[in-house]
């Protein structure tokens, strides 16, 4: 035992341990004084490597009985194994480490089955060796397959369909329709350039190249040396490249600019727009579709964010290109464009840029870098993003007096959250603005089928096996909601059509146009009155303006902000009310939510219709500790509570919410195959997605006709339809009669 301890490295790893763990103890908060959990840690660190030193000693005679050659190949194996997870496999360690141990015990099946009926050894028992391999293997597929599926299909598909009137019923077009227009498809670019023939020899029209060494100085490194050895090409030269979908006549015509977001640059993004560019082009519209593949991620390096100014620069030198084309007159582009008639539609790391693009349409030099003069002013009527990031670029983008739109997909395994919401809610409108800004919440939509080239997976292989692929829409289905909304979009921006507006307030008015899914929309525009916004303050009782606000017989009662599904922020602060009572609560024991109007707002006879915005809560915060009983589900379709109209010559009316609404359950998602795996690289399987709803005011007239709306005294959220619930509630206000 003496020679066991008593050695020169032995007594250095001692020390070592005890050092550490008595430096961990000292500092391990248990309540008791640091000496002693400092002398418990170094009791702890000096047992456990004598305990190990034991067991180590008796196990290495047996280690030496097994074969050198088996021991080599094994360990040689798992390194071989490790080396893989960590630089190219990258599943987590269990799933990967799982799946390598269950082909191990199928390969070593297999491999000793045949060989011994190569060599002809006891054919009776190789068979069953084989057999049970291919069984192990085909068992394995398909139960690692069936992990598909959507667990919560029942609940999202549990909406009762809206009795409304479409505007289809209206005599309104669908917007996806082909319109009257032939298309004329080509492609303009430096004419030269070295990977894509379309941008070679095959521009119609030849650009100059655009300098954006100020605007992304992390060109560098290897990222600056493959990708020129690749393209041919560096940041001082980078090429205006671009599809073109030409309306064929006179014009001018509007345009709509497209730009994908960050995908492998070796496959290339720029024509999975084609579906959009073609169908804005037959109705009138110039479709742009835009090539900034060469800063999208490689294996030499990704950005990492430091490129999305120049994504949003490059948009504006494009539209400077057009100016040039559309002032002069020998070319065949020569009046062809409406510059003061654009929107700019991007997808993904896109989607930002758009928004970066906007907002330095208007500025005169490069805020991280005023060396880079700008000089461009273009009417850039709208802004569309599509599953966007909103964090990359180290500057928050705030716009004003632009149209919005946003549109994501709830099964994103890229942007797994409607980051599109928050430009939407930093986003402001001067008294005079006559626009909109909307956003459309999409079940079963995932990040990539908005681009057709992209594909079904977010991932590549092979973490793109862990996905569950099953419950998503088609890329074609996928692909007609992109259609249906944002060619209503461009009609309502760009041509004044304001028969399609309607739809961005409602999604249900254009339910025959889209795949049958579960769809929340957002919107708001200058008629709209907020009264409540739940912004700026911490004080529950009240609100700008002198409105008083109270809550009687709730579980909870509170203002918060509104969290992503993996914790981040939606920039958004909402109302959350939870109650239960039982079957025989009194009338004045419902729970109600008071707003309590000032003198100086009590006339609201110029309005049409009261509006707010709701989610399902997370009903689990209404159980106890130690409560007994049944299980309280959660139900398939929204709370359903009663909003009641006062004035104050004692008047007052009630409406159902679901008499006018369809209540929006809650939208969860399964992700991955495996849950641990969700929670670990998602976080929640679900988030809150606010709907808004509406109440014609006509709706609490035909209550009670004597209301006077000139007088109104208070507004009541009274929760007597359902006898539990948890509600986010947001933006509670009216919309007052367009002019």
């Amino acid at each position: 035992m003496k020679n066991l301890f008593l050695k020169p490295v032995f007594l250095a790893v001692t020390i070592l341990i005890l050092t550490l763990f008595g430096v961990a103890g000292y500092h391990y908060a248990l309540g008791y004084p640091a000496w002693a959990t400092m002398l418990a840690g170094m009791l702890i660190g000096i047992v456990l490597l004598a305990l190990l030193k034991i067991l180590l000693t008796w196990l290495a005679p047996l280690a030496k009985k097994i074969p050198l050659a088996f021991v080599t190949t094994l360990f040689g194996g798992f390194l071989t194994l490790y080396i893989l997870r960590m630089y190219a496999f990258r599943w987590p360690s269990v799933l990967f480490y799982g799946l390598a141990l269950f082909g191990f015990i199928c390969l070593v099946l297999l491999t000793l089955g045949l060989w011994q009926i190569i060599k002809k050894r006891n054919a009776k028992a190789s068979v069953p060796l084989v057999v049970l391999s291919v069984v192990l293997v085909v068992l394995g597929f398909y139960g690692f397959n069936s992990l598909d599926g959507d667990p919560y299909v029942d609940a999202s598909a549990a909406e009762e369909s809206a009795d409304v009137t479409y505007l289809s019923e209206m005599g309104i077009e669908n917007p996806a329709t082909k319109g009257n227009f032939e298309v004329d498809v080509f492609t303009y670019g430096s004419g030269t350039d070295e990977k894509r023939p379309e941008y070679a020899e095959g521009v119609k029209l030849k650009t100059p190249t655009v300098d954006a060494s100020l605007l992304l100085p992390d060109w560098k490194g290897k990222k600056k040396k493959w990708r020129e050895k690749y393209w041919g090409f560096g940041v001082d030269s980078f090429p205006l490249n671009a599809r073109v979908y030409m309306p064929k006549g006179d014009g001018p015509f509007p345009m709509v600019m497209m730009v994908h977001g960050n995908h492998s640059m070796l496959d290339y993004s720029d024509g999975g727009y084609a579906y959009l560019g073609e169908l804005l082009a037959s109705r009138g519209i110039i479709g742009v579709s835009v090539d900034e593949n060469f800063i999208n991620g490689h294996w030499s390096g990704d950005f990492m964010g430091k490129e999305m100014p120049t994504r949003g620069w490059l948009l504006l030198k494009h539209l400077e290109q057009w100016k040039k084309w559309n002032q002069d007159s020998g070319s065949d582009l020569a009046g062809k464009v409406d510059l003061d008639n654009i929107i700019l539609v991007g997808h993904s790391r896109g989607g930002e840029a758009v928004s970066i693009a906007a907002a330095f349409n208007t500025l005169d030099r490069f805020p991280d870098n005023g060396n880079e003069k700008f000089d461009f002013g273009f009417g850039i009527k709208g802004v569309i993003t599509i599953a966007p990031t909103d964090y990359r670029y180290n500057r928050e983008i705030s716009l004003t007096d632009i149209n919005y739109l946003s549109i994501q997909g709830a099964y994103d395994s890229d942007e797994t959250s409607f980051w599109g919401m928050r430009p939407y809610h930093r986003l402001k409108f001067s008294k005079d603005f006559d626009g909109f800004k909307a956003g459309l919440y999409m079940n079963h939509a995932n990040h990539g089928q908005f681009n057709s080239t992209w594909g079904r997976s977010d991932f590549g292989a092979p973490m793109k096996w862990l996905l569950n692929l099953k419950p998503l829409v088609s890329g074609e289905e996928q692909r007609q909601t992109a259609k249906v909304y944002v060619s209503a979009f461009a009609e309502a921006v760009l041509n004044g059509n304001k028969d399609y507006q309607p739809m961005f307030k409602n999604v249900d008015l254009v339910s025959d146009w889209l795949p049958k899914e579960d769809y929340r929309t957002q919107y708001s525009d200058i008629y709209k009155n907020v009264l409540l916004n739940f912004e700026g303050d911490i004080d529950v009782t009240s609100a700008s303006n002198g409105i008083k606000l109270s809550a009687e017989n709730f579980k909870f009662w509170r203002e918060t902000e509104l969290e992503s599904r993996d914790g981040g922020s939606q920039q958004n602060n909402a109302l959350v009310l939870g109650w239960k009572y039982g079957s025989n609560v009194s009338k004045d024991s419902i729970p109600s939510y008071q707003i309590v109007l000032p003198d100086t707002l009590k006339d609201f006879s110029i309005v049409d219709t009261l509006a707010l915005s709701m989610a399902m809560g997370n009903i689990s915060e209404l159980k106890t500790k130690g409560e007994k009983g049944e299980k309280s589900e959660t139900p398939k379709i929204g709370f359903n509570f009663s909003v009641v109209l006062k004035d104050s010559l004692g008047n007052s009316a009630s409406v159902a919410l679901d008499e006018e609404n369809r209540l929006p359950s809650t939208i969860k998602t399964k992700f991955t195959k495996f849950k641990f795996l969700d929670k670990d690289m998602i976080g929640k399987d679900s988030e809150v997605q606010l709907k808004s709803c509406y109440v014609p005011i006509s709706s609490f007239l035909e209550k009670t006709d004597s209301l006077k709306l000139n007088k109104l005294q208070s507004i009541h959220l009274v929760f007597d339809k359902d006898s539990l619930g948890v509600v986010v509630l947001d933006d509670i206000g009216f919309y007052r009669k367009a002019q």
